[in-house]
């Protein structure tokens, strides 16, 4: 059975949101990789060992075991928290703050729920912010790109900026509060200035307006107050106990972020008047006669990144268990990506790299088809060096499972190997013309 032969336009969208279909669509253009017939990469597998080989050495510098091996158990998950936490621990501390409120008690699941609107905001508010831009703590510390936008995150959250109601109840987000936050505000608290420029300031804070819509538009997830943190009640109320644990499919959850926050992003491709989101024609995969949408490839990038940092609250404070992980892939961005081409498992052909700019880099939008197909790869290339990483140490997925992979090795290691090869800019190899609302 064809599994993504459809009858209808309706069909066809559906799939392209689902979570198998980032998966087979990306092995379809693996497999005209390996066939050589990419448009713009030259694919050389061989070199994949590279990766595996650097990512391991990262993985024994920062997760030593005593045997001098890896300690794969120490290893968490990719997740926004740790950005959250980049420094110093800043997750914690406010923890403590709710446990000394007065008046009621704050119970776990409404920890929980906080901590779900912080980290929803702050993934969307993730979108690369360029070479230049920096934020500044009060202590002194600077810090740039993911963990930069993530530390000012948290403090746009302690603020209130996010909250209806930021006296009486600051750490919350809901559409209330959202409704008064424009790109004058949000470049304020994220420190922009002529001589601190964010890339996508304007996508970024559209992103959060359009937020606002989402969260009224669905009250079913998100409840009468259209607050994030409630999807907590609706996974809830959709989930079986297995023993003490809630059992909750990763689909559920994916299923309520990509129709719940539908309406926040950019409108880009559609079939049969669904707007698809993160999903882009790949050229490689078009042939004669084929039926609207079967030369796309979805990817949801950013919905991947909320979905890992979500589970991550729910598992530690509520104690849930999520069934399906399996489904999730690596995440097609460039810092996975950038790897790639820099240990040259994927080589630019000539006529991408006539496109180089006075960096020595290709400057792409994220709709061009060096970017489709370099995104498509990553997605694969992740699971092969995830499984290569695996047999090198000798242990399972369950062991090492492909979110501390992306947590403890490809992330990190494409910016490391990026800042060795560019120094002046820690760029990745392909810059990308970034909105602040794909990558």
């Amino acid at each position: 059975m064809n599994l993504t032969a459809f009858s209808s336009p309706s069909l066809q969208a559906a799939y392209l949101r689902t979570l198998p279909a980032i998966r087979e669509r990306c092995s379809k253009v693996h497999t005209m990789a390996q066939r050589g017939k990419l448009e713009y990469f030259d694919y050389n597998p061989d070199h994949e060992s590279l990766v595996v080989n650097f990512c391991l050495e990262i993985m024994k510098r920062d997760f030593p075991a005593s045997s001098g091996g890896v300690d794969f158990a120490s290893i968490p998950p990719h997740g926004r928290w740790r950005h959250l936490d980049a420094g110093k621990s800043r997750i914690a501390p406010l923890m403590v703050k709710w446990d000394k409120e007065q008046g009621s008690l704050v119970s776990e699941k409404e920890k929980c729920k906080r901590l779900i609107d912080l980290f929803l905001v702050s993934v969307l508010l993730d979108a690369g912010a360029g070479n230049q831009w920096a934020y500044n703590e009060s202590d002194g510390e600077s810090y740039s790109r993911s963990e930069g936008l993530a530390v000012a995150t948290v403090h746009m959250f302690d603020q209130g900026l996010f909250s209806g109601s930021p006296v009486t109840q600051p750490h919350r987000v809901d559409a209330q509060g959202l409704s008064q936050i424009n790109e004058s505000i949000i470049a304020t608290a994220m420190q922009v200035s002529d001589t601190n420029p964010m890339v996508g300031l304007s996508g970024r804070t559209s992103l959060l307006v359009n937020l606002k819509t989402a969260l009224e538009s669905n009250p079913r997830f998100f409840g009468s107050d259209a607050r994030p943190g409630n999807i907590i009640d609706f996974l809830e109320s959709e989930s079986k106990f297995d023993g003490s644990s809630l059992c909750v499919h990763v689909s559920s959850l994916w299923g309520i972020l990509l129709e719940g926050l539908a309406p926040i992003w950019p409108a880009r491709h559609s079939i049969g008047g669904v707007q698809l989101g993160d999903v882009w024609p790949c050229s490689v995969l078009t042939t004669d006669g084929q039926a609207e949408g079967d030369d796309f490839v979805p990817f949801h990038k950013l919905t991947g990144w909320i979905t890992y940092s979500l589970i991550e609250p729910m598992e530690k404070i509520l104690k849930w268990r999520f069934d399906g992980i399996e489904d999730m892939t690596g995440l097609p961005e460039y810092r996975n990506g950038g790897l790639l081409i820099d240990f040259g498992v994927l080589t630019l052909k000539p006529g991408l790299k006539a496109l180089a700019n006075s960096s020595g880099v290709p400057c792409l939008p994220p709709s061009h088809g060096a970017v489709v197909e370099w995104r498509a790869m990553t997605v694969i290339a992740l699971d092969r060096i995830a499984d290569g990483i695996r047999r090198q140490a000798g242990v399972n997925s369950c062991d090492l499972t492909l979110a501390q992979v992306l947590e403890s090795a490809t992330w990190k290691g494409g910016r490391e190997i990026a800042k060795r090869l560019r120094p002046l800019t820690g760029g990745p190899p392909i810059e990308i013309e970034s909105d602040g609302t794909v990558f």
